[in-house]
């Protein structure tokens, strides 16, 4: 019966909010050691302590991958630096089987002053490898990390993409039996991301155990074959990967809820005052007046303005939408081929989407009112939120309708034929 390079039993750790206090622990904590006594306060929080990580346990097979995931805080660099050795858990068991590789924090460790090749051996000897065996792999290090002629320059002037290459290249080069992962596979740049992957794809075949921490749900999806979601260090979710990834998006979607309201505060003008917005709604394709819509359906943003002196020329509507990641549409009236006109004294702006295929939980609006001639801006309101109601397991910031098919080519087919 095949062995779990990596068995994790029940461990728990604790820290200090104080430092003073931390520091005292550690030493009411060292002294019940050599003595032979539990420490920490026989499992119980003492003052100003917290559980970064609590009960956790779980198993990682042979060529298996396991996903950490979890808000940030939650316990999972924590959790990496008790798997590694570099901090002791409070309590529980671990056992690692073989050679460990950590990626903990790429390129950290490595002496500044050293040269690369230098911290090459210095960070294999680390990993249990002889000088003998260092030298049977130094071509291969270099290869991999494609510093060329820097690799004898000291790592102080290096590039964070090259320190990041230079750590890669010593993890995966020391073969391996488990390997930890802490946000590696979004660094440097495609053609070395390619090579990293391919390197832990041939590790994986070899039987190499991996533990990935990653923030982006689509790479857990892809490589995890189960997620250990953690929650302010306790497990939330230990299982079948996408169950786990829908979990923890669900919980962000409830967290972003709580703070839903209070988001824009209509009473402040930022800008002239030349023209202000005083409220904003959505209606989907019927009309009615909505705060969410299914990804991919009609929405008319509308924007109730007063304007408070008489403009020289129409002025322009600018509109920003923003995901957690980042802008996803930019477009003014102006742009769109559209002019305001002579606006009323008050009135409603509408901005209407034929469709918004947004595969993300909630989407921020944000609208400026612009001098056509200078950019002056009048006013300019952030935050307007609409929510998004995704459907079935597609990742990504929008979401497409697609269709998968596979044809053989025309000259395979003709070759077929009988002559």
């Amino acid at each position: 019966m095949t062995e779990p390079l990596v068995k994790v039993d029940g461990i728990s750790k604790k820290f200090c909010r104080n430092l003073k206090r931390s520091l005292w622990y550690g030493v009411k904590d060292l002294g019940n050691e050599l003595v032979g006594r539990r420490h920490g306060g026989n499992g119980k929080l003492r003052r100003d302590e917290f559980w970064a990580v609590k009960d956790v346990q779980f198993e990682v097979m042979p060529g298996e991958c396991i996903g950490l995931i979890g808000h940030n805080g939650a316990g999972k660099t924590t959790l990496l630096r008790m798997l590694n050795g570099l901090i002791k858990p409070d309590s529980g068991r671990i056992e690692m089987r073989g050679r460990v590789g950590a990626l903990i924090a790429l390129g950290a460790g490595f002496n500044p002053v050293l040269t690369g090749r230098e911290n090459i051996y210095i960070s294999a000897a680390v990993h249990g490898l002889t000088k003998k065996q260092t030298d049977a792999k130094i071509d291969d290090i270099v290869e991999f990390a494609e510093l060329g002629e820097f690799i004898d320059a000291p790592v102080q002037s290096y590039s964070s993409g090259m320190a990041v290459r230079l750590g890669f290249a010593v993890a995966v080069n020391t073969e391996p039996d488990i390997l930890l992962l802490d946000e590696v596979l979004a660094v440097g740049d495609m053609a070395f991301q390619t090579k990293c992957l391919n390197a832990i794809a041939e590790f994986r075949r070899r039987g190499t155990a991996f533990i990935l921490v990653s923030h982006n749900m689509h790479s857990i999806s892809r490589y995890a074959d189960q997620v250990l979601y953690l929650e302010k260090g306790h497990i939330a979710h230990i299982g079948d990967s996408l169950q786990g990834v829908e979990r923890y998006l669900a919980d962000m979607h409830q967290a972003d809820r709580g703070v839903e309201s209070g988001l824009t505060d209509w009473s402040l003008v930022h800008g002239s005052g030349k023209v202000v917005f005083t409220r904003a709604r959505f209606r989907n394709a019927s009309g009615d007046q909505v705060t969410a819509i299914e990804t991919g359906e009609p929405v008319t943003l509308e924007i109730d303005y007063e304007r408070y002196v008489e403009l020289d020329e129409p002025p322009v509507l600018d509109v920003g939408i923003r995901d957690r990641e980042g802008i996803v549409y930019q477009g003014t009236s102006e742009s769109g081929g559209m002019s305001l006109g002579k606006l009323s004294r008050k009135g409603c702006f509408r901005v209407n989407f034929e469709e918004l295929p947004l595969n993300s939980d909630y989407v921020d609006f944000a609208f400026a009112a612009l001098d056509r001639s200078t950019n002056e801006v009048m006013d300019w309101k952030r935050h307007v939120r609409l929510w998004i109601n995704r459907r079935g397991a597609q990742l990504g910031r929008i979401r497409l309708h697609v269709t998968w098919s596979v044809h053989a080519s025309e000259v395979e087919l003709s070759s077929e034929q009988p002559s």
